[in-house]
């Protein structure tokens, strides 16, 4: 099996979708007049503007779900196995793949928008939708929805719940099936309260651990202020292969660097569209620029964050690929990439703390994580059972074989859980960018009809109609509802 599944994952991540991925980013980026800088402002602007109804929730927790699904494992876990195997110079790619995957991240979600549809009182909407009503191709559409559905239904959760079990375990003694239900058993609770449960958690909880582990992470940095020019120094030099000792494995830095990047700010890989859907704006454009905004915040302050205080602290081994190290802490003999780095690196600041404060963040982290990616699987198995009249029994069937997943990851070998998520990452990357970079044309329409309508000093509304962008039902419909009911208040 795991020969197999290695086989898959070198077939899936082959250098091809490392060159889609930052190529797709690049495209984006400059068609659009890079604005991930030109629009920082509206990005962070629109976060407060959106709100609640019947059917969406608000952007700021359409953001938040997102966010939650970007801050997870691969903040703390995924930062630490970057660095194991392609050296601090993947930290420099991981940065990369967010600047110009904030383009990516962008067009994604405002496509999501345009399309989305509403189901049972809630908005749904993704790549599946954009897909099949962008595209015209069903297929294309169904293709996308089954891998999304076996990723985050199968592959995926078990990489967050082995990674809250193995912290656990480390820092307290916990035994992996005692975590593992623990989970299982909270995230039941939220689950089954639907999406605006899952919304209204991930409003509260994502801000207050990002918040916490950054101040953490700030804290250790400035204790080890005059290191951080030659931290710096090290990752650049690692990432253009120029330093002495990691220049050799450059290839691995971009590998690793783009991989990890792409599985912790999820930019490109569709995941972020669905959650982008849920939210009520009057404008695609202004959730496309939020869902951009936080990719930034995932990678280039979380991600940040771990990775110096692992580098700082030196707290890390880098292998050679031959079965010996580049770089070995003796402190962390024989110990494999993963939370233990940054456990570690904690340990310095408060030490016997360290790794308990990072259990606990990386507790919250994935726990968060594990509701977004219940939303996503549920919004891919909602589009397959359109046509099915008794839906709260397909997503009740769905939460059910999610929590079975949890709990089987959470005792399962690291190893294979997080080969077994990169072939889900993998497969939804590849279908979706191909989608989005056919679909260019109308997503850029968006950003341009947002900043037509600002420059005029309007709010920016969206009327399909005036773009040419057909099968923007949901859009019309309330554009002829705003209409009908602004005559009636003008009668009265």
């Amino acid at each position: 099996m795991g020969q197999v599944i290695d086989f898959l994952n070198g077939i899936i991540w082959s250098k091809a979708l490392v060159f889609l991925c930052l190529g797709a980013g690049v495209y984006f980026s400059i068609l659009m007049k890079f604005p991930q800088v030109r629009l920082i402002k509206d990005m962070v602007g629109q976060l407060f503007h959106g709100k609640s109804s019947k059917s969406g929730v608000s952007s700021l927790q359409s953001f938040a779900m997102a966010l939650g699904g970007r801050v997870g494992t691969g903040n703390i876990a995924g930062v630490a196995s970057a660095i194991g195997f392609g050296g601090p110079g993947a930290v420099f790619w991981m940065w990369t793949i967010a600047f110009l995957g904030a383009g990516s991240a962008y067009i994604e979600s405002a496509l999501a928008q345009v399309y989305k549809e509403e189901m049972d009182g809630e908005y749904r909407g993704g790549p599946q939708y954009y897909i099949e009503k962008g595209l015209g191709m069903k297929w294309y559409a169904i293709a996308f929805a089954i891998s999304a559905i076996i990723a985050m239904g199968f592959f995926l959760p078990g990489i967050q719940a082995n990674s809250i079990a193995a912290a656990m375990n480390n820092a307290f003694g916990i035994p992996a099936p005692v975590s593992g239900g623990v989970v299982v058993a909270l995230l039941a609770l939220i689950i089954f309260g639907g999406v605006k449960r899952i919304g209204r958690v991930a409003e509260v909880v994502v801000p207050f651990m990002a918040i916490a582990y950054i101040l953490v992470a700030a804290t250790i940095i400035l204790i080890n202020i005059e290191k951080v020019p030659s931290v710096f120094s090290l990752i650049f030099t690692s990432a253009f292969s120029s330093d002495a000792a990691f220049g050799a494995i450059i290839g691995q830095a971009i590998m690793w660097g783009v991989k990890r990047g792409i599985y912790s700010n999820e930019a490109g890989q569709g995941t972020g569209p669905m959650a982008a859907a849920a939210a009520e704006v009057s404008h695609p454009a202004k959730q496309g620029l939020v869902q951009a905004f936080s990719v930034y915040v995932d990678t280039l302050f979380v991600c940040t964050a771990t990775a110096l205080m692992i580098l700082i602290t030196g707290m890390y081994n880098t292998v050679d690929g031959a079965g010996g190290f580049l770089f070995q802490n003796p402190s962390l003999s024989g110990a494999a990439p993963g939370p233990i780095f940054t456990q570690s690196a904690v340990d310095t600041l408060a030490p016997g703390l360290g790794s308990g404060f990072v259990a606990i963040a990386l507790f919250f982290f994935a726990f968060t994580t594990l509701m977004a990616y219940y939303y996503y699987c549920e919004s891919n198995v909602a589009f397959l059972a359109k046509k099915f009249k008794n839906h709260k029994l397909v997503f009740n069937v769905t939460r059910v074989v999610l929590l079975i997943m949890v709990f089987v990851g959470s005792i399962n070998s690291a190893g294979q859980v997080w080969a077994l998520g990169d072939i889900g990452v993998g497969l939804m990357a590849w279908l979706n960018i191909i989608a989005i970079i056919l679909l260019t044309r109308t997503g850029v329409k968006t950003l341009k009809d947002y900043e037509a309508q600002k420059k005029a000093g309007l709010d920016p509304v969206f009327d399909p109609r005036e773009l040419g962008i057909e099968n923007a039902d949901i859009w019309v419909e309330k554009l002829e509802a705003n209409r009908v009911k602004a005559s009636v208040d003008l009668k009265n």
